[in-house]
């Protein structure tokens, strides 16, 4: 059995509206092991994007803990959490985020840039367009690529520092289904052959069934775990 990556342990996190305190979270915990495809869904407002920020340390819970690959993240530095993110997680997101002035090879060398590891990233970057299928777009920007290139660009970027985690917020929110189809099928290829170790908050059900497990949230706390194949299987 794979080892644990990801524990988070009774996460609380609350935000105050007026006079009102809103549970976004309310005792979530979780087990996330490498090599592991995890699907969160939820309907608005049941604190699966909270979740993906308290895992990805953009912010922190109120109260529970979260460690990564055992180590606590409680009592780090800020400039140790930016590290951390830095270093050690990769972000994709449905707007991509990409920045429209740099080419897609501009834009998925960004994180090493700022890393310092420009040198030893040049070559994982050409083996990462291969594997994504855009080593013919790299001198494009954005607006001359397609949406689902652009998305590949983004996953490109997130795995240019060999992160031991992937988060992706509605990854395929933006693309059409067949666009997002081969973004799901590239999440899944990437799980099962290159161990990667994917968290993907999404809507959409045939998405989340890509993913090895299935975590349902309801009002900030988690109503059931599934097996993708018994959802599928079920629909």
């Amino acid at each position: 059995m794979s080892e644990s990556l990801v524990r988070a342990s009774q996460l609380v996190k609350r935000y105050h509206l007026g006079s009102e305190i809103i549970h976004a979270l309310n005792g979530v915990s979780l087990e996330i092991r490498q090599g592991e495809f995890v699907a969160v869904m939820g309907p608005s407002g049941s604190g699966k994007s909270t979740l993906l920020h308290l895992l990805g340390l953009l912010d922190v819970p109120d109260e529970g803990s979260i460690s990564l690959e055992g180590k606590s993240t409680a009592s780090l530095s800020d400039d140790a959490l930016t590290h951390m993110r830095r270093d050690k997680l990769g972000f994709i997101f449905q707007t991509f985020e990409l920045i429209p002035t740099l080419t897609a090879k501009e834009n998925m060398m960004l994180p090493a840039e700022v890393a310092g590891k420009r040198a030893e990233a040049e070559k994982r970057c050409q083996e990462l367009a291969a594997l994504l299928n855009i080593s013919d777009r790299l001198n494009h920007k954005p607006n001359e690529l397609s949406g689902g290139q652009r998305q590949r660009v983004a996953i490109g970027r997130a795995l240019i520092n060999d992160p031991v985690l992937i988060l992706a917020d509605e990854p395929t929110g933006n693309l059409d289904s067949k666009t997002g189809e081969e973004v799901l099928e590239l999440l899944r290829q990437g799980v099962l052959e290159q161990g990667w170790t994917v968290v993907m908050v999404t809507h959409d059900v045939n998405a989340a069934t890509y993913a090895d497990r299935i975590i349902q949230l309801k009002d900030g706390q988690i109503e059931k775990e599934s097996r993708a194949v018994e959802v599928q299987a079920a629909s």
